[in-house]
């Protein structure tokens, strides 16, 4: 497999993660709230309003205890770590906060952003499962859909320096790789509809489980129940309902099979058909399964 670009060792991304972290050694500064940027690497995608105001309730009475990661870019300065603290800092109403500031290149960053939100409790499951992608791509040099694919390819093969690369990485975040790729990865392959409702409307893993698991063509009834705020039950017996309604709607076979008898069954058809006509016909009987053929005639002699 081709490598698209050098991979962050992830000795690096140990410590790129461990310095937004007040354990360690770091000169931490003080900065206007209005000088900092949202960063463009950040994983996280939603940020829930309540958890907003109870964060900005907490940082008016304690105050920001963990300073933000920051890296200077053209124009001011730009949020590596620490945007949820930032966004509630605004609304507790603080003028400034506590600041790191390092620089990084843009893969440094986006390492230093995924391995800080990977190690809070309250990120969703699609941004965990894109981020620890994507770190994945950072540590073997891989780009989304390759780390993709070598985290499957890995499963099936015995120890080698990627497994040992993989397991360094994941020792901070809680989880083993093997357990990622077997039981999260697979989320991945759920239905596109689906997995955007995940990333840009918060939809719940929950929710997205019963959804991915219905059929396709329920996929878009059932999104627009959940966003209007339908339960996890609620959206189960939705499709409960639609699928008792589908099993007991005629099979297209049965509607076609019908028309066909109803039309063969006009003498007024069968008399108008030319010669070629007539001999495509016989030719299309002779070709009837036997085992339907078998049925039509139990069928017959049931009705004399």
């Amino acid at each position: 497999m081709i490598r698209k670009r050098p991979p962050i060792r992830p000795k690096d991304l140990e410590l790129l993660g461990a310095s937004a972290s007040l354990s360690q050694a770091q000169h931490i500064a003080v900065l206007p709230v209005a000088e900092l940027t949202p960063g463009r690497h950040q994983p996280r995608r939603t940020f829930d309003d309540a958890a907003l105001t109870a964060l900005a309730q907490s940082l008016q009475e304690q105050g920001v205890l963990q300073p933000l990661l920051i890296r200077p870019v053209e124009g001011g300065h730009e949020i590596v770590a620490g945007e949820r603290r930032w966004r509630a800092a605004q609304i507790a109403g603080l003028t400034e906060v506590p600041v790191i500031v390092r620089t990084l290149t843009d893969e440094e960053a986006r390492a230093a952003a995924l391995i800080e939100n990977l190690q809070r409790e309250n990120l969703n499951v699609i941004d965990e499962v894109d981020a620890k992608l994507d770190l994945v791509a950072l540590a073997l040099g891989l780009d989304r859909e390759g780390a993709r694919a070598r985290l499957l390819e890995l499963r099936a093969q015995q120890a080698g320096a990627d497994h040992e690369t993989l397991t360094r990485l994941f020792t901070p975040l809680s989880e083993t790789w093997e357990s990622f790729a077997k039981n999260k990865l697979r989320i991945l392959g759920w239905p596109e509809a689906v997995l955007c409702a995940m990333r840009d409307q918060g939809l719940p893993f929950t929710h997205a489980g019963v959804i991915a698991a219905a059929p396709a063509e329920h996929h878009s009834a059932l999104l627009q129940l959940a966003g209007g705020g339908a339960s996890r039950a609620e959206l189960q017996a939705e499709v409960a309902r639609l699928k008792a309604k589908a099993a007991q709607a005629p099979a297209p076979y049965m509607q076609r099979a019908l028309e066909v008898s109803r039309r063969l069954g006009s003498r007024r058809l069968l008399g108008s058909l030319k010669p070629l006509e007539a001999r495509a016909l016989e030719r299309w009987l002779d070709k009837m399964p036997e085992s339907v053929r078998q049925l039509l005639e139990g069928a017959e002699g049931t009705e004399k």
